[in-house]
């Protein structure tokens, strides 16, 4: 029998449990994947924490967004993928589990030099990065600053930025700035001084910012930076990005989703990550069972990476 993990109840991580689950055979545009890697994210806690609500209809809640695995069976009406094929899958729901039955859309092919703790992790943030990096048109020549760039969207902003040309300006934690000087962003410390710190660090002035830490600081900091506030985007201030007039990405109340840029990059992404041109930070790995602890880990900010389920199918 195969198992998915599931919150029996809103609260904390103790809330999670390892429960029987059967998929079932795949139906007209769907494909069933045996899971080697899910991602994790604050989004899969926030979802049982009571940050997005607590209606006892929605109970028992799966979790996880992302995946990569291995094609088991695919329904009538699927082309271009068949069983054996390894492949990503986002965006979906219930990725913490042993088998995992998804929309057929939801698939791309994994390269064969991804691993799995890296494919299962790379499109969440990757295609948030995307979006921002889009929405902010950055190009050549451009110097963007980065906030929360050592975290998982911010590493791989980072790293599309310079694919395109871009210079980058990261603010993050003194502790994280060894992975930022490694991807080869000028690192800037947090709290009072921000801005004339920023303003040493890119004497040419800054072009774009990206927020992904969502603080008033960075928000404030932002704005005094850059004149057109069209060029600013937040993925996580999304109060005080609407009072400043900001662009606001995601899934915040009046953001953009992206949904269709999101959805375009995967490919891309995949390509470039199997390329080498990017590369997701993994912290640390648990087993699907540990899923508590390393739900603890994240919330706790313990592991400076990704952290990613890996079920026992993929550790045979």
């Amino acid at each position: 029998m195969t198992h998915a993990v599931v919150a029996i109840a809103y609260g904390g991580p103790d809330v999670l449990t390892l429960v029987e689950d059967d998929p079932g055979d795949p139906g007209p545009e769907q494909v069933l994947i045996e899971v080697r890697a899910a991602g994790v994210n604050p989004a899969d806690w926030k979802s049982y924490t009571g940050v997005w609500g607590n209606d006892p209809d929605n109970l028992p809640l799966r979790l996880g967004f992302e995946a990569a695995g291995v094609v088991l069976a695919v329904g009538p009406e699927v082309e271009g993928i068949h069983r054996g094929d390894e492949v990503i899958a986002y965006p979906v729901r219930g990725a913490y589990a042993d088998r995992l039955l998804v929309p057929a859309s939801a698939v791309v092919h994994k390269p064969a030099t991804l691993d799995w703790p890296e494919a299962g992790s790379l499109m969440l943030a990757g295609a948030a990065a995307v979006h921002a990096i889009t929405a902010t048109r950055v190009g050549a020549g451009d110097t963007v600053l980065v906030h929360g760039a050592s975290g998982a969207v911010g590493t791989l902003a980072v790293q599309l930025a310079h694919l395109r040309g871009a210079r980058v300006v990261g603010t993050a934690s003194p502790e994280n700035h060894e992975v930022l000087l490694d991807l080869g962003a000028s690192p800037v410390a947090y709290g009072p001084g921000l801005e004339d710190r920023i303003r040493a660090a890119a004497p040419g002035g800054v072009h774009a910012v990206i927020d992904t830490a969502g603080t008033d600081e960075a928000l404030d900091v932002s704005v005094a930076l850059v004149t057109d506030r069209r060029r600013i985007a937040t993925l996580a201030g999304f109060a005080r990005g609407a009072e400043l007039g900001v662009q606001l990405l995601g899934g915040g109340k009046g953001a953009d989703p992206g949904t269709q840029v999101r959805h375009d990059a995967r490919t891309r992404l995949a390509e470039l990550a199997g390329a080498g041109k990017i590369t997701v930070q993994v912290g640390a790995t648990y087993a699907l069972d540990d899923v508590a602890r390393a739900h603890r880990a994240g919330m706790q900010g313990r592991v400076q990476g990704k952290i990613v389920l890996l079920p026992s199918a993929g550790m045979s």
